[in-house]
């Protein structure tokens, strides 16, 4: 028996709940739904708003000062859950009563849509999954078990714990949660070597809408194929991966050059563009744009003499020298990019960070021609004097560029790179939030010549609600598929489609839902219908 069969069979014999889904409610009744909840739930995990703690449970995993206020939409309820059990009593208590269910696992949601909407008609639980953050190694088969609610760092933690020659091919963040990073593709450092992390997802455990377990064999393929890159909150609840874990030389080296706009830096992040995703697959040169400086960050699978070797050859206008480059263990490099600096503790990576200190906007584009020397010249006049504002540039190529666009719902790997803009601000008031807004949109207007078109691409795990949102009409309406469109072909072009076909053969009542949620496909030869 396999260890997700077998995890399986125990979760399904754990707990016997006598409601079903087969007539979920068409009509939201919340005291039904909390009662249900505390019926079939343990005491201590089910917060409703007039709990003593709910306020300090929500924010517990909120990113962005932007969504703590008090005219923001918050859940009627939040389930902290401990065991899967209790995902799946959740779902089904939901859709009895017509309340729909937000996962949420570590709180980075560019929108916050894992805990808050935009609609304070309509009542939405969260299941909170911080505390199903279990981590198993096999060292030997060369792969991880690990729960969605566990951080990035966690799961480097316990690798590391476990080898100094395995690694994971994941964000940069330590904070972010596994299962939000899956959902929606993931890349980190290694991605030019070994691809996106959701590549490496080889098994999962989750609550569908029915609010049943199933593992990969269970959920079939175009299920699995969703679920690894469609985005979170679409198509279930994942409360389990299982992952394949990549090896890592026992020797990497990294370094970080700054360059300055007066040290030529456009011509510099002019030829980047052109060598960083040509370079060897073991070696990534990503940038990162502040105010007058380009700092040029790398990540080399091996060591000093390598790195030389290769700048000498195709980028000796960036100038690293020896006295540039550290060469260290790959869980130290980790910690390095994840900290910037050397000689961290390793047990850093466990911290899930601290309430919200700032105010945040990001938006993405996909880079697909070389921009301009002209347009890098003019765009250091958007920069702030204060500094709040960058552009950090990822470079694809190497694997990204071997795997076909299909493969994962993540279509963009044949960019020559990922561009984000994130601006950010500390004080409270309307004036800073214009200035920090504007900012980051204007920028991204700005560069709309130079990106790629039809659509415009964008990264959903940068989540922007600018692209547009669902519209679910003012009778209670479910999500238009065209007007979804909008945003979702941007996120996942032409597979779109297909995860909207996914969604109609998984979630047909549209029971997982948000602002940006795929909706499902409408029926061949019919009208864009909406679902309740």
């Amino acid at each position: 028996m396999t260890v997700a069969r077998s995890i399986l069979v125990a979760l399904l014999g754990a707990v016997c709940i006598a409601i079903s889904t087969a007539d979920a409610a068409t009509s939201v009744n919340t005291t039904d739904f909390v009662g249900c909840l505390a019926a079939h739930l343990p005491p201590g995990i089910v917060y409703t708003q007039s709990s003593e703690s709910y306020p300090s449970v929500l924010e517990f995993s909120i990113k962005n000062l932007r969504f703590v206020t008090p005219a923001t939409p918050t859940p009627l309820v939040i389930v902290k859950a401990t065991h899967a059990t209790h995902v799946k009593v959740t779902v089904r208590c939901g859709a009895v009563h017509g309340v729909r269910v937000r996962p949420r696992s570590g709180g980075h949601d560019y929108e916050g849509l894992s805990y808050r909407s935009l609609d304070a008609a309509r009542p939405f639980a969260i299941v909170d999954l911080a505390a199903l953050r279990a981590i198993r190694v096999d060292v030997r088969s060369r792969s991880a078990w690990v729960e969605s609610g566990a951080t990035l760092g966690e799961l480097y933690y316990g690798i590391a714990n476990k080898s100094a020659r395995l690694g994971f091919p994941a964000g940069v963040g330590p904070t972010v949660g596994v299962g939000g990073h899956l959902c929606g593709g993931g890349f980190g450092l290694m991605l030019r070597k070994h691809g996106l992390a959701a590549d490496h997802v080889v098994d999962a455990v989750m609550v569908d809408a029915k609010g049943r377990l199933l593992d990969r064999a269970a959920m079939g393929e175009d299920h699995f194929w969703a679920i690894r890159g469609g985005g979170g909150g679409s198509f279930g609840i994942v409360v389990s991966w299982k992952l394949r874990l990549v090896r890592v030389p026992a020797t990497v080296t990294v370094f970080t050059v700054h360059r300055p706009r007066n040290q030529s830096a456009s011509d510099l992040l002019t030829k980047w563009q052109h060598v960083a995703p040509a370079l060897p697959r073991e070696m990534i040169l990503r940038v990162v744009v502040q105010n007058q400086d380009a700092q040029f960050e790398s990540l080399y699978l091996g060591r000093c003499t390598g790195v030389i070797a290769t700048m000498t050859e195709m980028f000796p206008e960036l100038g690293v020298t020896r006295r540039d480059c550290i060469e260290m263990s790959w869980i130290e490099s980790v910690l390095y990019f994840a900290f910037y600096g050397t000689g961290k503790p390793k047990e850093m990576l466990l911290d899930r960070g601290t309430k919200p200190d700032r105010y945040f906007k990001g938006k993405s584009d996909f880079v697909h021609e070389p921009i301009p020397r002209g347009v890098w010249e003019s765009t250091w006049s958007w920069f702030l004097e204060d500094g709040a504002g960058l552009l950090i540039l990822d470079p694809f190529g190497g694997r990204m560029g071997s795997v076909a666009p299909s493969a994962t719902p993540f279509p963009h790997r044949r960019a020559l790179y990922n561009m984000q803009y994130y601006g950010f601000w500390f004080d409270n008031t309307t004036e800073a939030s214009e200035q920090h807004m504007g900012w980051v949109r204007g920028l991204h207007r700005e560069m709309e010549p130079y990106v790629s078109k039809s659509p415009r691409g964008a990264y959903v795990n940068y989540k922007d609600l600018d692209i547009g949102v669902n519209d679910y009409g003012g009778d209670g309406a479910g999500t238009s598929y065209e007007k979804a469109r909008v945003w979702g072909e941007a996120y996942f072009k032409d597979n779109f489609e297909r995860l909207a076909a996914v969604k109609a053969k998984v979630d047909p009542s549209d029971f997982f839902r948000n602002e940006q949620s795929i909706p499902p496909l409408p029926l061949q030869g019919g009208n864009d219908t909406t679902r309740n």
